[in-house]
């Protein structure tokens, strides 16, 4: 039976916070076998990927008032095939850079996608964002783009950089 080490985000949330580099320090200090019990004001789409690549198996329940109880659980990969290796997928410098810091939402989702749509396929373009686009990820996954982010070392930028789909 896993143990779950308990993260509530939701006042992070309410106060216009980004979680996200507490749930990745809580993620650090788990033991094998742990897994991580998240609460958040909404369903955290974006994260379950994150997760995923990290070895974690999801399962969300709602609460009332629309907000969200997650169970990250380690995923049992001992009896999973191995993939065959692949080559490292390289990303083309940005060419398009957009600074959105000054933005207030939507505007810098609305440019960012608008930006997105003008890529030649494989292409990549990169933003500056105050804040992380949580709600920007589900757009540009049902697009087919690709994107890879996160704040710089004094978690004063989020640099997102997305890629149209080859």
């Amino acid at each position: 039976m896993t143990e779950f080490v308990d993260v509530d985000v939701r006042p992070i949330l309410r106060s216009g916070g980004e979680p996200f580099s507490v749930i990745m320090a809580a993620l650090a200090q788990l033991k094998p076998g742990q897994g991580l019990r998240l609460y958040a004001t909404f369903k955290p789409i974006p994260l379950f990927a994150v997760m995923a690549d990290k070895g974690f198996a999801y399962t969300a329940n709602e609460l009332d008032d629309g907000e969200w109880e997650v169970l990250f659980t380690p995923a049992d990969l001992a009896d999973a095939p191995v993939p065959p290796s692949q080559p490292l997928d390289i990303w083309p410098d940005p060419v398009i850079q957009l600074d959105n810091r000054d933005l207030d939402p939507p505007e810098p989702m609305v440019r960012i996608l608008g930006a997105a749509e003008q890529l030649a396929p494989g292409q990549t373009l990169s933003a500056l964002l105050r804040r992380e686009p949580v709600f920007l990820f589900p757009h540009l996954e049902k697009r087919g783009f690709r994107w890879l982010g996160g704040f710089t070392p004094d978690g004063s930028v989020y640099e997102l950089t997305v890629r149209a789909p080859a």
